[in-house]
């Protein structure tokens, strides 16, 4: 972890729990973490495309949830890692869970009728979300007090990873995070003696941030793919400018 007041910048002292390894306002005066930050676009601005794509294609509301779900994640942590304020951490960490519950009901209604409601597992999710919910403003009152961020910092990304099936993916962004948590000074201490665009490579938080946004968007795409197989819809993934993938539909098949 980064030490606790590396620079103060537009945002003032750091309040928030967790400060990580990207070297404060080093870039810019009005963005504390500036590639921790800006490594949040993938997963704003492809999620917000897929919404507009599932409301033209006229799908399950799910998907659309799904989409915004993931963009909120991206806007929280954008916030955070931008401001590095107790407040903004919440709006960070919370929407996590919440986007993977989402994720889980949208796998098991898969092979289900059209436009149908599990209000059993929909029952589950919301209260599952509402138990982490408090487990973690306990956890966060807790290092406040006692500054012990250890418990947190390993805690939330196997919550997170949970409702994630681009597993590998998600792990390579999983070990960029603890290279960025374990090496940190070696990483201060090396970006410190080589150019800046060197140094940028280095910054493994912002990695994590791209390779859990990919999985978690591959996720979505290997979902809904699924789904519109199953309700007869022709589906077909294609990748925007030969590099991104999004999913494309044909019209209905005949009954």
């Amino acid at each position: 972890m980064a030490p606790a007041g590396d620079r103060e910048g537009y945002w003032g002292p750091t309040t928030s729990t967790l400060d990580w390894c990207e070297e404060n306002y080093a870039v810019t005066w009005y963005i504390a973490e500036f590639w921790n930050t800006v490594s949040n676009l993938i997963m704003i601005l492809p999620p917000i495309f897929g919404a507009i794509q599932s409301v033209r294609s006229g799908l399950e509301k799910r998907y659309t949830a799904s989409y915004l779900a993931l963009t909120v994640v991206g806007m929280g942590s954008w916030c955070f890692h931008m401001t590095l304020k107790y407040e903004m951490q919440l709006l960070d960490e919370l929407p996590m869970i919440y986007s993977c519950c989402i994720f889980v009901y949208c796998m098991f209604e898969c092979f289900k009728m059209k436009n149908s409601v599990n209000y059993h597992l929909l029952f589950t999710l919301v209260l599952f979300s509402l138990i982490v919910t408090m487990v973690m403003y306990g956890m966060l009152v807790f290092t406040l007090v006692v500054r012990s961020i250890y418990i947190v910092t390993w805690v939330y990304p196997w919550l997170r990873g949970l409702g994630y099936t681009s597993l590998g993916v998600f792990l390579l962004g999983f070990l960029f995070w603890n290279i960025d948590n374990i090496f940190c000074d070696s990483l201060r201490n090396f970006r410190k003696k080589v150019p800046p665009v060197i140094g940028v490579t280095t910054q493994f938080h912002a990695w994590w941030h791209i390779f859990t946004g990919l999985g978690s968007y591959l996720h979505i795409l290997f979902s809904l793919y699924t789904r519109t197989l199953y309700l007869r819809y022709r589906p077909k993934v294609k990748f925007l400018f030969g590099i991104w993938p999004v999913i494309l539909f044909e019209p209905l098949r005949k009954q």
